[in-house]
């Protein structure tokens, strides 16, 4: 158990905090060892290795809530598991067990407990997993040796004062290429969206939405979440392309809106030019949940959708469900809670 800490847990922003503890395991001859909790929330690696010059990391985001009866639980972090295992296979990193990825993350909740927030003010312990390639490397070829690190920040809700509608922007930069890593949680991605996201603020927008590399012409992702629209018939869609990030948000909310809503639930091409099918839109992802889309910015006019100032109601019906589940105050699926004891 930490020690209490002094934390104004109404006021929290998402930025970094250093906790008490973090954990690290190494893989070295082909295997990893048992990893263990450490204090120190630097890292020595080599000048040489991988991840600083040829990009081979991954990491990954989750959080841990605490319920009003003072559980402790995570949301579906076997899916997380899987996925950073996908993009670790796709820069030829050695994957993580899914009980030893699940495990790290329980221990590290753990021994941060007093950063966890307290049940009502909204705010959670976000969870980054990540692995880098590290050791003496010079060409261009997987690592000799890799680092799994779990470590743990408590962040504030991502809307401060409830949820409002923001305008994003079509991008003219493509955040991945057909059959490149877009599909995987690299971090490439996130460097190559920086210059786009920056020009969009500069614009008076929250973000950007990009296209598919290969023509130009279907909604991918949004900034670095995932798209949702509601069709006037009251029907969930959202893009599918192996170049876009599986957001375990997105199927969550897709399986919300099927067997909890009762809609119909399509994922499919979404045509830019195709807007007026939606009533309301989205953008959905570990921090907000759902960043409701006020307009998009298209050849310079602005398809508004339910409206800019007010939350939908299909999208608010979606947010409360999956927020009330992660927090305990709505009956989860089977599989989808793991509790830390």
């Amino acid at each position: 158990m930490s020690k209490s800490v002094n934390i104004d847990w109404n006021n929290l922003a998402f930025s970094y905090i250093k906790t008490e503890f973090r954990y690290v395991s190494r893989w070295k001859d082909g295997k990893w060892d048992d990893g263990s909790l450490i204090e120190d929330n630097k890292l020595s690696i080599s000048e040489a290795s991988t991840a600083l010059h040829y990009g081979q990391q991954c990491f990954e985001g989750l959080k841990a809530y605490r319920t009003k009866e003072e559980k402790i639980q995570l949301f579906r972090p076997d899916q997380n598991a899987k996925r950073m295992n996908d993009s670790c296979k796709r820069v030829l990193m050695p994957e993580i067990p899914e009980e030893k990825f699940i495990d790290a993350c329980i221990q590290v909740v753990k021994a941060n407990e007093a950063y966890i927030p307290p049940h009502g003010t909204g705010a959670t312990l976000y969870l980054r997993p990540f692995m880098i390639g590290v050791g003496d490397n010079l060409g261009v070829k997987p690592a000799p040796e890799f680092i799994f690190c779990v470590f743990c920040v408590p962040v504030g809700p991502y809307f401060k004062g409830g949820m409002t509608p923001v305008n994003f922007t079509i991008a003219d930069y493509d955040r991945a290429s057909p059959w490149g890593t877009g599909a995987s949680k690299v971090g490439g991605n996130y460097a190559g969206s920086l210059l786009a996201h920056e020009e969009a603020v500069k614009k008076g927008f929250a973000d950007c939405i990009y296209l598919d590399p290969a023509t130009h012409t279907k909604i991918e992702e949004v900034g670095a979440a995932n798209f949702f629209g509601i069709t006037k018939n009251d029907k969930f869609i959202t893009p599918k392309s192996p170049s876009i990030l599986p957001s375990i948000t997105k199927y969550s909310l897709m399986h919300i809106a099927k067997e909890y809503l009762e809609m119909e639930v399509e994922e499919i091409d979404v045509p830019v030019e195709n807007l007026d099918e939606f009533k309301e839109a989205g953008a959905c992802g570990t921090a907000a949940v759902i960043t409701p889309i006020g307009g998009i910015d298209y050849k310079d006019n602005l398809h508004v959708f339910y409206s800019e100032t007010e939350v939908g109601p299909v999208t608010k019906k979606l947010y409360n469900t999956l927020y009330g589940i992660q927090f305990g105050d709505v009956k989860a699926p089977e599989g989808w809670i793991v509790e830390v004891k």
